[in-house]
């Protein structure tokens, strides 16, 4: 009532405002227009005429101020906007309050005419028949649906227990069926209420504006449960799109379902009957009071079920395994309440201001925004469903690609969470577009909207047609690699090269799709490609060391050098090459250390195996042995080599005997090479080492010890004296001392005979 008397007195103050300078001008001009010649006979004398000119560049002058006003005014800023829009709804909430007690007040106070103009009889008569077509329409409502309860059970465990389909589309196979079958019940109980109301009630053969009042509510009505029933069927498990349990469903099902019949029943029965009947006033009223109701009702059981929805999502969060959904939906458990109770202020504001359009309006925009989240959260629930699971490839796909699994595994969670967040902020629009908060249609036809739908579109289709090409490449790469599958073992040299192709080929994929997806979405990628090459060029020049690693490895992987697994000497470190790069290699020697090598610091590659390698050997006998016959030997050796299961299939070519190659100090030396396959003379060697011992052995030929000269100088005649040496071994330590003289012609040894020579004892030996 403030509002309006505030609102009254600034109109009163506005019309005296505007008033004054009409009555002002009015009174200036008597009424009268002014004359003519009095006009020109200003313009023919030229003194007046330069006055009134000065007169009128002075009045524009002075205007000038007060027409920039005059716009600034006619814009007013987003403040006073708000405070408009507010003072308008709160003016409008104060009338429709005012006419509500006029209208209870005056139905209280039983004015004379009102009574005179009630027919007690008519109204009763009237009621009678609408309490009739409302029990008819009802009762052939629960008959038909309790008919239809058997096919809907049938339905709801086809739902639960069929294998066929994919869950959620045989989910929504269902429900579309049941709720198909929803609306037929509710078509043939209008229809049966028609025909009661028109045939059966009142007058026959014309169907009253009460009953029709009443069959247009309960279709309306119907159908909106009917769809609250798609999403809240307590009954059947298998009908019902939210995944809530059966005792949630109902309690919310039943609220909804009360809330709808007060509010429909309400608007679409009582309040044209009361305004038929009593006075319209009244049911403006009477419907202000309902919507009134109906908020209060909703807000305590809003707040009544604060803590425990709150609950509900806070384990469903914890359930999720998407870290934006887990956080969204904890989000949304703190605030889900604020949202529901701004959503019946709305409702019932928009109801007091806007009586003639605003259930329309909130009726649709509910139904849009609900029909939005079902279709996102279904259309999430049905990706996560398909691709969401751990993917599973044929045995046979996984015996030829073995990593093709686990790369579309770690794949497809990433490219889910993108369509989760586009699917999000699509529903996002369109609930926003539903209530009139976004332009939706409008925002798609702009410029802006098409480029940014287009770009999003085409950023998505570049990364998908990039994760392909790469998956396509690294799995055929992979293929070539499969000894299974690849046509046989690889060579070295193609794991290498492979292997450097798929690193090169990732590093290109991945730069090339940066460069499209920035130039796509309106980067100028020039001056990054620009600012690329001078960076380039700064590091080459910066980093001579790593430019010289690259180009070496670069030119020793095209020449093939080396290749993984090979017995190399580089950078004089000797052992198997485990690991290549572009710019370095990793090189494991004979004691287990790895050693990596920049390919800079390497003159010369020894590769020991290429194509063949050789064992080289020299043997050595004595001078007394004979060399043909030792030379037989060596080769019945090589002949047994030859015959052994383990190296026999190394040999390539028969033994090669290069002669003797040196008369060393204490043997004769002859060599010998033995051609095999590369990577196995080490192995060979060892094994023929062995066979030539066991060779020699049984020949009686010998492998001498070094052998050492001893000189003892000469007299001054020339001659040499001879050396004074003793010789013990345990067959002279064990025969008699009389038996110690003379010549020891087994040995070939001079013994001295010394009677005073003491025998030395085993230690002094």
């Amino acid at each position: 009532m403030r509002a309006l008397t505030a609102l009254c007195g600034w109109l009163l103050l506005a019309l005296v405002a505007f008033a004054g300078p009409a009555q002002a001008q009015q009174a200036d001009t008597g009424g009268e227009p002014p004359a003519y010649s009095t006009l020109a006979d200003l313009l023919e004398n030229a003194e007046s005429r330069q006055q009134l000119i000065d007169q009128l560049r002075g009045l524009a002058a002075a205007e000038a101020p007060r027409a920039e006003a005059a716009v600034a005014a006619s814009e007013p800023s987003l403040p006073r906007q708000l405070a408009q829009a507010t003072s308008r709804i709160a003016g409008e909430i104060g009338t429709q309050l005012a006419s509500v007690m006029d209208a209870v007040g005056g139905l209280v106070a039983g004015s004379a005419e009102a009574t005179a103009s009630f027919d007690m009889e008519a109204f009763s008569e009237a009621a009678i028949n609408l309490g009739l077509v409302i029990l008819a329409t009802l009762a052939l409502f629960l008959i038909i649906r309790r008919l239809a309860k058997p096919v809907f059970t049938r339905i709801s465990q086809w739902s639960l227990t069929d294998q066929g389909l994919n869950p959620v589309l045989r989910l929504v196979l269902c429900v579309a069926l049941a709720a198909l079958i929803d609306v037929l019940v509710v078509a043939l109980a209008y229809v049966g209420g028609n025909l009661v109301a028109t045939f059966a009630v009142g007058e026959a053969g014309e169907l009253s504006t009460r009953a029709s009042l009443f069959l247009n509510a309960f279709l309306v009505i119907e159908l909106l449960k009917a769809g609250v029933r798609m999403l809240f069927s307590s009954r059947y498990e298998g009908l019902r799109l939210l995944p809530i349990a059966a005792d949630e469903a109902s309690y919310w099902n039943r609220w909804i379902a009360r809330l709808i019949g007060l509010v429909g029943y309400g608007l679409m029965v009582v309040v044209p009957l009361i305004s038929a009947y009593l006075a319209p006033t009244l049911g403006q009223s009477m419907g202000t009071l309902i919507m009134i109701a109906a908020f209060v009702y909703a807000v305590a059981v809003v707040l009544r079920n604060r803590k425990r929805l709150r609950d509900a999502l806070n384990r469903k969060a914890r359930q999720t395994t998407m870290a934006a959904s887990r956080v969204s939906l904890q989000l949304f458990a703190r605030t889900w309440h604020l949202f529901a109770l701004a959503y019946f202020v709305m409702v019932l504001v928009l109801t007091l201001t806007r009586p003639a359009d605003a259930l329309p309006f909130v009726l649709f925009a509910t139904l849009k925004t609900l029909a939005t989240v079902v279709v996102g959260m279904l259309a999430s629930t049905f990706l996560t469903q398909t691709i969401g699971r751990q993917i599973r490839v044929s045995d046979d796909l996984r015996r030829k690609l073995p990593l093709l699994e686990p790369r579309l595994n770690s794949y497809v969670p990433n490219a889910l969470r993108a369509v989760r967040v586009l699917i999000l902020i699509t529903v996002t629009m369109v609930v926003l577009s539903a209530w009139g908060a976004f332009d939706l249609t409008g925002w798609y036809a702009s410029e802006a909207g098409r480029d940014l739908v287009g770009k999003t579109v085409s950023v998505f289709v570049i990364l998908a047609v990039a994760a392909a090409a790469w998956l396509g490449l690294a799995s055929l790469i992979e293929h070539k690699l499969n000894p299974e599958t690849g046509g046989g073992v690889p060579s070295a040299r193609a794991q290498t090269l492979l292997a450097l192709f798929r690193n090169a080929l990732a590093i290109a994929l991945v730069t090339m799709t940066a460069m499209i997806v920035l130039s796509e979405i309106g980067i100028n990628i020039g001056p990054l490609i620009a600012g690329a090459g001078v960076l380039g060029l700064a590091i080459g020049f910066g980093a001579q060391k790593l430019v010289q690693d690259i180009i070496t490895g670069i030119f020793i992987q095209v020449e093939n050098a080396m290749n993984t697994g090979d017995v190399v000497t580089v950078g004089g470190i000797t052992g198997t090459a485990e690991k290549l790069s572009i710019r370095s290699v990793g090189i494991r020697d004979l004691s287990g250390t790895y050693h990596i090598v920049p390919f800079s610091s390497v003159d010369t590659v020894s590769n020991y195996m290429r194509e063949f390698g050789n064992h080289v050997g020299e043997y050595g006998i004595a001078y007394r042995e004979s060399i043909d016959e030792a030379i037989e030997q060596l080769k019945l050796a090589f002949e047994d080599l030859k015959a052994s299961d383990e190296h026999g299939q190394k040999l390539l070519e028969p033994l090669t005997v290069a002669g003797v190659v040196a008369l060393a100090d204490s043997s004769v030396n002859i060599r010998v090479v033995i051609k095999t396959t590369p990577g196995d003379q080490w192995a060979v060697g060892r094994a023929y080492n062995r066979l030539v011992k066991l060779r020699f052995d049984e020949a009686g030929i010998e492998i001498p010890f070094p052998h050492t000269t001893l000189y003892f100088g000469e007299d001054k005649q020339g001659g040499s004296p001879a050396a004074n040496l003793r010789l013990l071994d345990a067959a002279s330590r064990g025969r008699p001392s009389d038996a110690a003289h003379g010549d020891d012609t087994r040995h070939g040894v001079q013994e001295i005979a010394d009677a005073d020579h003491r025998q030395p004892n085993d230690s002094e030996v």
